[in-house]
């Protein structure tokens, strides 16, 4: 394509400005920093976000069903038939969840209480750093996290009081003393969520109902095989079950605020990166506007050989394409480069004593590596177009009249 050889004659060319040349260098050195710096940033955002969707998914069930007090456990067990049936998912498991006091004698925490039944104990298995993941009915058995431990100072095989802060409201408007029960200490688990750490307590579902006197149910947790299924298992239970269900849960749902602020801080910082490219970009302008004022000579004697507007404008075009395009693949280079060394050689280590992982998480996705291309090529785009149509400008006759 003649345009495109024009071009890169003029980029190759030495100018007799040598500014040009020096500012031709410098937006494509522009564009590679910018280009590096968004593919670095976005890969270790991507990282520490798949970090904290893994701890938490990995703890979480997929998807959470909320079910209303009046329910029957005819109804409890066709929404399970309808999940196992439909999904075919990895484990369902009931659930009761309450508020409650538990104290140690002198130090009194309010946490949330969770009756799960013993079979269904998988996924914080792997979690338990202290003692076992066994619940027994007739034991007492709980497990609680560790920071909790900390505060009531309890080990594993202590026993801490527990009461319902429903038993307090009923005790309360019934003038009597609230029941207390007994529990010992089977285990202790760390998610390293701290929300969870700190206020999560997990029983016997059967302990937890005769501690408050409700042979009841509150959630389904559902672990699917394909965590993509979730929203659609949503949809589908709130069509068919509105009426049982007081609502359904996503895994994203149940920590929305933290993924919608990661997204939010993960574009924001794509959108400031992208504006060290937008600058590089506009000395991609300034180089061209000025090479458009040395070649009009060139310009007009390419007129007159009869080579149309069009194809002019494509030659400048061209060239601000191919700054960019030089900038953008070293820069992919280089971003892609720094993000493997890190991967495999983690030449930035974090203190494993201060954080959960040893570490900088990167993760790189094509995707991103996709939109950084375009926002990059259209930005040099954008910045030859005005250079380009100014050649259109060139007057022919005055040009070459002193030639």
């Amino acid at each position: 394509m003649l345009e495109f050889f024009i071009a890169r004659r003029y980029l190759k060319s030495k100018h007799k400005t040598n500014l040009i040349s020096v500012i031709s260098i410098i937006s494509a050195i522009g564009i590679t920093i910018g280009v590096a710096a968004l593919v670095i940033v976005i890969s270790v955002f991507n990282g520490f976000g798949s970090l904290v969707t893994s701890i938490l998914v990995n703890f979480d069930p997929h998807v959470k069903v909320n079910l209303t007090e009046q329910i029957t456990n005819d109804k409890i067990i066709e929404i399970e038939d309808y999940i196992n049936k439909k999904y075919k998912p990895e484990n369902i498991s009931q659930s009761l969840e309450t508020k409650i006091f538990v104290t140690n004698g002198r130090n009194v925490q309010v946490v949330k209480l969770i009756g799960i039944e013993n079979k269904n104990l998988s996924r914080i298995e792997s979690r338990i750093i202290s003692g076992r993941d066994y619940l027994n009915v007739e034991d007492n058995f709980f497990i609680i996290g560790f920071p909790l431990a900390l505060r009531l100072s309890a080990r594993v095989g202590d026993t801490l009081t527990i009461n319902s802060l429903n038993n307090l409201a009923s005790s309360v408007f019934n003038y009597s003393f609230p029941s207390s029960k007994k529990m010992m200490v089977n285990g202790i688990f760390e998610t390293n969520n701290k929300d969870y750490d700190n206020s999560l307590v997990f029983a016997d579902l059967t302990s937890v109902q005769n501690l408050i006197k409700k042979k009841q149910i509150t959630s389904l947790n559902v672990v699917l095989e394909n965590i993509n299924d979730a929203e659609k298992l949503k949809s589908d239970l709130a069509d068919n079950f509105g009426a049982e269900i007081e609502s359904v849960e996503s895994w994203f749902d149940l920590h929305k605020e933290l993924y919608s602020v990661m997204q939010i801080e993960r574009w924001g910082a794509f959108l400031l990166l992208s504006l060290i490219i937008a600058v590089a970009s506009f000395n991609t302008l300034g180089s061209i506007t000025m090479t458009v004022i040395e070649k009009k000579k060139d310009i007009a004697i390419l007129k007159v050989m009869g080579l149309k507007d069009n194809s002019i404008k494509k030659v400048f075009m061209f060239e601000g394409m191919l700054i960019g395009l030089i900038g953008t693949i070293s820069g992919l280079i280089i971003g892609l480069i720094v993000c493997y060394t890190q991967i495999h050689f983690n030449f930035y280590p974090l203190d494993p004593r201060k954080y959960i992982i040893d570490s900088m998480p990167v993760k790189i996705q094509l995707f991103d590596l996709f939109m950084i291309t375009v926002v990059s090529l259209l930005l040099a785009f954008v910045s030859s177009k005005y250079p380009a149509n100014k050649a259109l400008k060139t007057n022919t006759i005055d040009a070459i009249k002193w030639e």
